[in-house]
């Protein structure tokens, strides 16, 4: 019994690593910072999986894309907005809070309040005619 609990924590940590040793760049500050933009990119394949963890080709193409504008100097902010660009929003896990998205931002709380707020008076209201 305790090999299946052994076997369940070992496939869930090879998740883990996806990126591959021969993409780890020398650099520790780059690698660091590759590691921390590659947290926070979606994966379009595995929808919500950040594409440090996916095992995907679409996942190791943008860790290799990622290292290659990071030594070719790009800042984080240019290559979020590059690959939003290209791909959408939907890529960032926290896309900016602009125009279009203000109503997903909104939306969520608004309708908890207006629950809340239903909720009470339904339960609050005396039955009118007992």
């Amino acid at each position: 019994m305790r090999f299946h609990y052994i076997f369940f924590i070992f496939v869930l940590a090879s998740k883990a690593f996806a990126v591959e040793p021969s993409e780890i760049l020398n650099d520790t500050k780059l690698e660091d910072r590759a590691r921390n933009l590659s947290s926070n990119i979606r994966c379009l394949v595995c929808q919500n999986e950040n594409i440090d963890s996916s095992e995907s080709e679409f996942a190791k193409d943008l860790r290799i894309f990622i290292r290659e504008q990071l030594i070719e100097g790009r800042t984080d902010d240019e290559i979020e907005k590059f690959l939003a660009s290209k791909y959408g929003s939907y890529i960032l896990f926290k896309p900016e809070f602009t125009g279009y998205n203000i109503f997903l931002y909104l939306f969520g709380p608004f309708i908890f309040i207006f629950s809340f707020i239903m909720i009470l008076l339904v339960f609050l209201n005396p039955k009118k005619g007992e």
